[in-house]
């Protein structure tokens, strides 16, 4: 493994622990959430003072959708380092060698052209949300963070795609 397939490897995993923890806040979140609905709804019902001052979190739904949005981006990348997607063999297992070396070339040039087009097409939108100041709605957060955060995780597909590519001729000599 070289220097560039090292950090590619290194940013995928980052990427995959940042997605883990945009989950784990999405859950906390919604937890809170919850619970402190559940306390309106008793203090509604039963009248109990001690419950009068809870109120439900702010802004819940977009919290969820940004860091939603975070895990799902983030995790990409690890998951075709991984090949952890979803692959439909049944034809391609039945041709030669050679023949699926080329093939998962083709296959991996595509997504990369695929995921750069989502990363540069995500960057121009984040640009044009940041100019304008879009920010969500509840919260009043600005929204171009979490685009560009989108635009990392298709970036970062899109280098382990063309490690994947540069390393398949060395994987097929070593397997004959």
């Amino acid at each position: 493994m070289n220097f560039f397939e090292k950090n590619v490897r290194k940013l995928a995993v980052l990427l995959y622990h940042a997605a883990g923890v945009a989950i784990v806040c999405m859950m906390l979140i919604t937890t809170v959430d919850v619970l402190l609905r559940l306390a309106v709804t008793i203090y509604a019902r039963t009248g109990w003072t001690v419950l009068a001052p809870f109120r439900p979190v702010a802004g819940t739904y977009e919290l969820v959708c940004y860091f939603g949005a975070l895990a799902a981006a983030f995790a990409m990348a690890n998951t075709s380092l991984e090949r952890g997607h979803v692959a439909v063999s049944l034809l391609t297992r039945l041709l030669p060698q050679k023949i699926q070396a080329v093939l998962k070339i083709v296959v991996e040039s595509l997504g990369i052209i695929f995921f750069a087009l989502i990363s540069w097409r995500c960057i121009v939108y984040a640009q044009k949300l940041q100019s304008t100041g879009e920010v969500s709605m509840t919260l009043q957060l600005p929204v171009h963070p979490f685009v560009y955060g989108v635009s990392l995780g298709a970036f970062a597909v899109c280098l382990v795609l063309l490690t994947s590519i540069f390393s398949t001729p060395k994987r097929e000599g070593a397997d004959q």
